[in-house]
């Protein structure tokens, strides 16, 4: 009689039966750049009492393909990696060549912190930032003096 297969699970199983396919044919994940359609990277942010304390996973970059710029009241991460492949036969003749590029990009609000005192560490693939935070002026109290002088 009827299918008894919902319709979504169909077209799930249809578009997956499409990517092994694609994958089969051309040896690599064909779907790849399609997966994580916005290009970051994750981050964990702890305030303590003096400082912003940011860590970045920014796995295979090197310091050099790592920029991080502070404008009030915004900190911006930008990591940018850049690839390429070539295979060449006997005769020196390009058989296949891959480029692949990518710009991971994240932004934080952060206000009130000394843009002198950032520092930033790079260490296996480990991003580690500290932002020390503005010292707020304290207050003084003004004694009052008896009479008017």
């Amino acid at each position: 009689m009827f299918d008894l297969v919902p319709f979504g699970k169909r077209r799930d199983e249809a578009f997956g039966q499409l990517t092994k396919s694609l994958n089969d044919m051309f040896g690599d994940d064909f779907f790849a750049p399609f997966k994580n359609s916005t290009l970051s990277f994750r981050t964990d942010i702890r305030e303590s009492d003096n400082a912003y304390h940011i860590e970045a996973e920014l796995p295979g970059f090197a310091k050099e393909d790592i920029e991080i710029d502070y404008t009030a009241p915004y900190m911006t991460i930008k990591a940018v990696r850049k690839e390429e492949s070539t295979e060449e036969n006997q005769g020196r003749q390009i058989v296949r060549k891959e480029r692949r590029y990518g710009e991971y990009v994240r932004r934080f609000y952060v206000q009130d912190i000394e843009e002198e005192g950032i520092r930033a560490s790079l260490k296996d693939g480990l991003l580690m930032l500290e932002a020390p935070k503005r010292q707020k002026p304290q207050g003084k109290r003004i004694e009052i003096r008896d009479g008017g002088q």
